[in-house]
This record gives C-alpha cells, sequence and structure tokens, in this order.
C-alpha cells in the first residue's frame, strides 16, 4: 500500500468517524435507556460514544474498496453508480440523507478513476441533497468544484470534506437530528456494497468475493444502530427491507486464526502488525443471493 492510498484510507476514516461521533449522547443507566427506547418521541436514542467507535472502526471505507477495484485492473464504469437524474424523486428526509451517502460514495469511485467531469456532477448533486436537508451552507461548493477539477487535488477535496463534515454533526448533534446520520452512513455503506457486487458479478475475483463476505460484520452493527430508530416509519421499512440480506449473511463463516502481534517500523513510525489472519467462507449461491438483494434494495432507496 502507497503512501497516498494510506492518506486516502485515514482521511475516509476520520470521515466516517465524525458521522457517527454526532450520533453519541451522554451515558444513561439501563432504566433510562429502556425508557427512551420505549418512548416514540424520543429524538435520541442513548449510544455510547465507545460502542459507536467500536462499530465505526469495523466499517471499510467506500474509498478502500474503490482503491480495490482500481488495483485489480477494473475500469471505471458509470453505469453501475446512481444516476443524477433520480434526483428530483427524492423527496422525504429518510431519502435524501440515504441517497446523501450514495452519491458520497459514488463521487469517491469518480475521483478514485479521475473522472473529473463525473466528480463535478455527483458535487452538484451533493450540495442540492445538503441544502434539502438544511446543511448546504456547510459547503463551500464553488471550492470543492474547483479541488474536484483537478485529480492532483484529491488529498484537500478529502480533508476539506472532513472539514464540513465535523460541522454538519455538531448541528445534527444539537438539532437532535443523529438519526441522518447513521442513514448518510448505510447509504454509503449499500453504495459501496452494490459496486463491488456488480464488478465481481461481471468479473468473478476472489479478493471481492471475500470483501463482500467480510460485509457480515457490518451488517450486523448497521441493523444495530438503525434498531434505535425503528419506531420512524421510513426506517423501519429500510430495516424489514435490508432483513433478507442480513439472513443470508447469517450463513456465512468468517474463521479467524489470532497469532500474536508483532511491531515494525513503517515510514519511520513504529507500527503494530496485526498477525492474526482471517479465512471468509462464501458460496457462489452465498454472492448470488447478496448481489440479487443488495441490487433489489438499493433499487427502492434511489427510485
Amino acid at each position: 500500500m502507497n503512501n497516498k492510498t494510506r492518506v486516502m484510507k485515514k482521511i475516509t476514516a476520520c470521515i466516517l468517524l465524525l458521522i457517527m461521533v454526532g450520533c453519541s449522547s451522554p451515558k444513561n443507566d439501563d432504566k433510562a435507556l429502556l425508557e427512551s427506547l420505549a418512548n416514540e418521541k424520543a429524538a435520541e436514542p442513548s449510544i455510547s460514544e465507545e460502542t459507536l467507535k467500536e462499530i465505526i472502526q469495523q466499517i471499510p471505507s467506500p474509498l478502500e474498496i474503490s482503491f480495490l477495484i482500481k488495483d485489480l485492473g477494473t475500469k471505471y464504469d458509470k453505469s453501475i453508480l446512481n444516476s443524477t437524474d433520480n434526483m428530483s424523486n427524492y423527496n422525504s428526509n429518510f431519502q435524501k440523507a440515504v441517497n446523501l451517502g450514495i452519491f458520497g460514495t459514488d463521487l469517491g469511485y469518480t475521483n478514485i478513476f479521475e473522472q473529473n467531469q463525473d466528480g463535478l456532477t455527483y458535487l452538484t448533486a451533493i450540495k442540492e441533497l445538503s441544502d434539502g436537508l438544511n446543511l448546504g451552507q456547510f459547503f463551500d461548493i464553488r471550492t470543492l468544484k474547483r479541488l474536484a477539477s483537478n485529480s492532483k487535488n484529491l488529498d484537500s477535496l478529502l480533508l476539506i470534506t472532513t472539514q464540513n463534515f465535523e460541522k454538519i454533526n455538531q448541528y445534527l448533534q444539537n438539532q437532535n437530528r443523529s438519526n441522518l446520520s447513521i442513514l448518510l452512513l448505510t447509504g454509503g455503506w449499500l453504495e459501496a456494497l452494490h459496486i463491488t457486487c456488480q464488478i465481481n458479478k461481471q468479473n468473478p475475483n476472489k479478493e471481492l468475493s471475500d470483501k463482500i463476505g467480510e460485509q457480515k460484520i457490518i451488517i450486523d452493527q448497521l441493523m444495530l444502530l438503525l434498531s434505535f430508530y425503528e419506531s420512524d416509519p421510513n426506517i423501519n421499512e429500510f430495516i424489514n427491507d435490508l432483513k433478507p440480506l442480513h439472513e443470508v449473511y447469517n450463513n456465512i463463516e468468517i474463521l479467524t486464526t489470532y497469532e500474536e502481534s508483532t511491531f515494525k517500523e513503517i515510514d519511520g513510525v513504529l507500527t503494530v502488525v496485526n498477525n492474526s489472519t482471517s479465512t471468509v467462507k462464501v458460496t457462489d449461491q452465498n454472492l448470488a443471493d447478496i448481489t440479487r438483494l443488495t441490487e433489489t434494495i438499493r433499487q427502492k432507496v434511489t427510485k
């Protein structure tokens, strides 16, 4: 992995962490938690910041998957992305939040492949959805478009996006709208899974198959987070749409062989090396079912 790839992964991890930190609220005892969950009008569930951080560390960034796809020699395929022509269909906050996450993944995909014009189109769509969620004030679209027009500015573009999300999540937290952060994250993850499934369907590859199988851990965590908001009819329906996919993932085995960690100097920095390995047992039928269900869920939320 080169330095640029490491920088991209770190910056994107920061973006996702900032999204989720905005979802945390002060710790309460078990009784208070139950009372909060029982009250359908409760704006914020009681989720500890530590729990959220633990969950977010296990969620791969959409850019990480885009890098993997490009490194495998796969060609850019715009047809597998969500068309910005669907923008007029997104009227509810639920639709806007999920598709903001989806377009965020699509933007990353276009940037990795240095498709500047498509990137500008997705930036415009992201700005419009953000305006619809009263978050547009956090996006300096002129600056972002200038950076997106030159692939050499990708690092700067992601850094500014990180800063924007920091402001956004503080705002969402203050406004008791952290459910939108969960939807942003889930939408981004769903689109990354969709892209990976479509690429693997066209050109089967063990690395991609394993990456798809590894999402068993992620969907477990996302279903848990969404369950805190199941009193919302839209989110409850979304959870029900995801359940068949979750059930397929329950049939996948991930076997981990634990080995003692060691230390290694990387770029002058002493780093802990995790020597444990994981084996993903995913069948062709598993992959076919995941691909089909992911496409069905995605079509429903994007159309």
